[in-house]
């Protein structure tokens, strides 16, 4: 607890120092490159321990500088590789949160999730649009071909606020699927492309932070 060896200052230094001068170093390249200066052998598999705690004191540094626990935990759950890019993705969550959308759009982000997790074996991601027999899914599918295209090529272009934002107008089609689709439908193959919908908006919305972390 008193940190007779200044691990989380050095650690706190080194995050400083990526953030603040915007280096595009990967942390797991870097505690590759120190491992590599001791002899092998020497510090064991002890990789994972050293990135967890970098991670842990990037997490207390940015709840120390004003972020919720939440938009923290939405960030860094997804163990970005790019650290000097966590506090761009902070202000698109923060911005995203704002939204009247936002709590409808996470909260539904967190049930995707957990009917994903419950599926037994593999989920595909590709849609047969011949099984779309709903109009809700329909309209799901169309509103979902529209915008993660756009969430997407925002994204790509560095601008995480435009990717998050977009997803706004996907509540009213996800509200509408979840209050008139049967995801888990007796038929196999009406329950799989129903799934494999489902694996799309989830990693779509996705891409920048774990929203589904934002929900009450």
């Amino acid at each position: 607890d008193k940190d007779p060896f200044a691990l989380r200052r050095h650690a706190l230094g080194v995050l400083r120092m990526l953030i603040e001068k915007n280096l595009p170093l990967r942390q797991f390249d870097l505690v590759n490159v120190a491992f590599a200066a001791f002899p092998p052998g020497l510090l064991g598999q002890a990789h994972t321990d050293v990135e967890m705690f970098m991670f842990e004191r990037l997490g207390g540094m940015l709840r120390e500088q004003g972020y919720s626990a939440n938009e923290v935990d939405a960030v860094l759950s997804l163990n970005p590789t790019q650290i000097y890019l966590v506090p761009k993705q902070l202000e698109a969550v923060r911005s995203f949160a704002a939204l009247p959308e936002a709590a409808a759009l996470a909260a539904a982000n967190k049930r995707v999730g957990n009917i994903l997790k419950k599926v037994e074996g593999a989920v595909g991601d590709r849609v047969d649009t011949t099984l779309l027999q709903e109009a809700a899914e329909k309209a799901l599918h169309q509103a979902l071909s529209q915008i993660a295209p756009k969430a997407e090529a925002a994204f790509a272009a560095g601008d995480y606020t435009a990717s998050l934002q977009a997803l706004a107008a996907l509540r009213a089609p996800v509200d509408a699927f979840f209050d008139s689709v049967m995801v888990n439908a007796e038929d196999e193959k009406l329950r799989a492309n129903r799934l494999a919908l489902l694996a799309q908006l989830h990693r779509a919305m996705n891409c920048v932070a774990d929203i589904s972390k934002l929900a009450a």
